[in-house]
């Protein structure tokens, strides 16, 4: 058993608290079940063998809350284990240190030696750029950082240089935080696939890896294993959960001849399946390579003071240079005044702001967003969120809960529904299939007790069950399976057809040669998703809705959710092209998926969204941005975070080249000294920040419980 915490959005009346208790005492290998209702949160063990958190989530999304995983905190390494936040911060003690010892008992001729002492203390990492620069005859910020705190040093200016290199190195702390996270996306998928099968050779069954195995040969898979192989079926019939290739909602009946993907997961009973290709060239190795190119494609954000100081920098030297030696040299003027100026060119050329106007503010704007729970996993994103003209979004567990759910009871004649209820639980309660356990769920969920007394229970694989229930012969499958048995269903093909026309499947009921009523089931529309589709065509963006479902379920729930286009059956490789294509047409697109199938698109897209609390590891390792609670709506606060992301970058980047100007004329008219410039210098520096900081009070516009905008805005 393992435990589990997690936090439901909205639970506060008894009404509600019941409704949950309902819905979680309803799966299977559920226990100790502690709820707290002052906290909002549910605390239980669980049989992972059994049943999942996934399954626990979407059980409890069919109410129309929301939930959430608490996951335990990161371990961060402390401030002072980090040797160069500990130069940072001792740097930044001892100035400050200095500074107050001078205006009290100490005397300021010798207040040098605690400024020398932070530079010495501080120096270490930038000067350790600074001289890579310099071997690589390249100038760099850096590197006229150096120079700069170097000649003020040597012109006595103790306090100036330490603060110079005290507010440098703050820079590349911040900077240091908007560094992308290596990911292990590559990692994760090739982890789906087994790296050994049970083999049958020449009458034997042998364990061999996968890379042994060869085309043609017999691989045996148990129930509730992995596929190890791309294969078709020789012996065996069974249910596939095949959601992590082909994004299906619910797992497929494979007979002998049909064709079985690595990596999906055989949940019923024995397969006999016949390697078709080897473990390179399989559909999830296809996968494996399409997030590879995908990333490999992807262009990263490059931050435009850095663009800048391609050109400028190097300007800086040279002129920096030129203005201390071309008038003594070639006019004969004094050298002192002139090198002075050069110095003051090379401080004030070295502009903090627009050092600090990008890290800043994407730190203060990931802070803000993961207290809201969405992670940003670098500045790149917030850039590629704001240009995104098309959002296209996977179906299954993103846009719908993710799991089938009974949404209509139809009873016949004088029966009630009650009644049908009952009869369909108890005949579907020993069948494995994912559609029994929706009906035995919503059976537990109404306080229906289940017949356990039956006789002569018979699972149809692809049509149906059958049982004798006190004596008389029950029937639970589909319109031809109950014809199969003499039930007649021809009165009732309109109502079949109009309920899976819906893109709902079709469960009818008989007994005795008589048809009692029908159960309709599907995959539910996630609360909240059509709304914050609607927030989002009104702002003027596209939506797109991709899925490895039939024709007609997936046009029903495009309906359902309002999309402005679908596009219906489609594989992994299949989704990437039509990301492909849709940025051809329309420029920047955003993926949002919670599966493996959706990784590689993903990965295409300019902007991958994973739906964090129900997507696989490998969808969140893939995703650049992260909605923790699985909340749709939290897609539009993305987009108006990143927008005022974008808006204060470019503010801050404008201030600091209109800074830039002023001083770098200024200094080489004679009119700034170090001093005065170093303090213009850090006034912008303190200007870009606080500009960069209201990002920490960015409020979001729209209301999380639904999806819509928040009128205390």
């Amino acid at each position: 058993m393992e435990t589990a915490k997690i936090r439901i959005e909205g639970m506060e009346s008894q009404e509600e608290i019941q409704l949950i208790l309902q819905k979680i005492n309803a799966l299977p290998g559920i226990s100790g079940l502690n709820i707290d209702a002052s906290e909002q949160q549910v605390d239980f063990s669980y049989d992972p063998s059994i049943v999942n958190i996934q399954d626990v989530i979407r059980s409890i999304s069919e109410t129309g809350m929301k939930a959430s995983v608490i996951r335990s905190k990161s371990k961060f390494s402390s401030w002072w284990k980090e040797k160069q936040q500990l130069a940072l911060v001792a740097c930044g003690v001892t100035t400050l240190a200095t500074f107050l010892l001078g205006l009290t008992i100490v005397p300021q001729n010798y207040t040098f030696v605690g400024y020398i002492l932070a530079v010495l203390v501080g120096v270490y990492y930038p000067a350790k750029k600074a001289l890579i620069a310099l071997r690589n005859l390249t100038a760099t910020i850096h590197l006229l950082m150096l120079i700069g705190s170097v000649g003020a040093l040597v012109l006595g200016m103790w306090a100036e240089a330490a603060i110079l290199i005290f507010v440098y190195s703050l820079g590349d702390v911040l900077e240091s935080y908007a560094v992308d996270k290596a990911r292990g996306a590559i990692r994760s998928l090739m982890n789906l696939a087994p790296k050994q099968a049970l083999v049958r050779k020449d009458g034997k069954e042998i364990m061999l890896s996968v890379d042994e195995i060869n085309v043609g040969d017999s691989v045996i898979v148990k129930a509730g294993e992995r596929i190890p192989v791309d294969g078709t079926v020789q012996t065996g019939s069974s249910f596939v959960d095949q959601s992590t290739v082909t994004g299906e909602s619910f797992p497929v009946t494979k007979n002998v001849g049909d064709m079985v993907f690595a990596g999906t997961i055989n949940q019923k009973s024995f397969l006999e399946v016949r390697v078709d290709k080897p473990a390179s060239e399989t559909m999830l190795s296809k996968i494996i390579y399409s997030v590879e190119e995908a990333q490999a494609k992807k262009i990263s954000f490059q931050r435009f003071s850095d663009k800048f100081s391609n050109a400028y920098t190097p300007a800086m030297f040279v002129l920096g240079i030129a203005i201390a030696v071309i008038p003594p040299l070639l006019f004969g003027a004094e050298w002192m005044p002139f090198i002075l100026r050069g110095l003051v060119v090379f401080v004030v050329s070295c502009s903090c702001g627009l050092a600090l106007s990008v890290p800043v503010a994407v730190v203060a704007a990931m802070a803000n967003a993961a207290r809201k729970g969405v992670v940003f996993k670098g500045g790149a994103y917030f850039e590629a969120t704001k240009k995104v003209k098309v959002i296209a979004f996977d179906k299954t567990g993103t846009l719908t809960i993710g799991r089938p759910e009974v949404t209509d009871v139809i009873s016949f004649d004088e029966h009630s529904k009650a009644e049908l209820l009952t009869l369909a639980s108890s005949i579907e309660c020993r069948s494995g299939h994912p559609l029994a356990n929706a009906i035995v769920r919503k059976a537990k969920e109404s306080n229906i007790s289940i017949e356990a007394n039956l006789e002569e229970f018979a699972d149809v694989t692809g049509k149906g069950v059958k049982a004798k229930i006190n004596g008389q012969q029950c029937f639970a499958g589909s319109a031809r399976f109950l014809q199969e048995n003499e039930i007649s269903t021809h009165e009732q093909q309109d109502q079949i057809a109009d309920l899976e026309n819906q893109g709902k499947t079709t469960i009818l009921v008989g007994q005795s040669g008589k048809l009692l009523g029908i159960l309709a089931i599907a995959d539910a529309l996630r609360p909240g998703a059509k709304e914050t589709l609607n927030i989002i065509r009104e702002q003027g963006t596209r939506t797109v809705m991709l899925t490895g479902d039939n024709e007609r379920c997936a046009k029903a729930i495009a309906s359902q959710a309002g999309v402005d286009e679908y596009y219906a059956q489609l594989l992994p490789e299949d989704k990437v092209r039509v990301v492909k294509e849709l940025k051809e047409k329309y420029g920047s697109v955003a993926m949002v998926g919670d599966g493996v199938n959706d990784a590689p698109a993903m990965a295409m897209s300019n902007v991958g969204v994973a739906m964090g609390a129900a997507g696989t590891d490998v969808a969140i390792e893939a995703g650049d941005i992260v909605l923790m609670s699985d909340d749709l709506s939290k897609i539009n606060y993305v987009r108006e975070l990143s927008r005022k992301t974008v808006n204060i970058i470019k503010q801050n980047i404008a201030v600091s080249l209109i800074n830039i100007a002023f001083m770098v004329a200024a200094a080489l008219l004679g009119y700034l000294g170090l001093v005065s410039g170093l303090l213009l210098n850090e006034i912008s520096a303190l200007a870009v920040i606080g500009n960069a900081l209201r990002l920490l009070t960015t409020r979001n516009r729209f209301d999380s419980a639904h999806g819509k905008r928040s009128d205390a805005l």
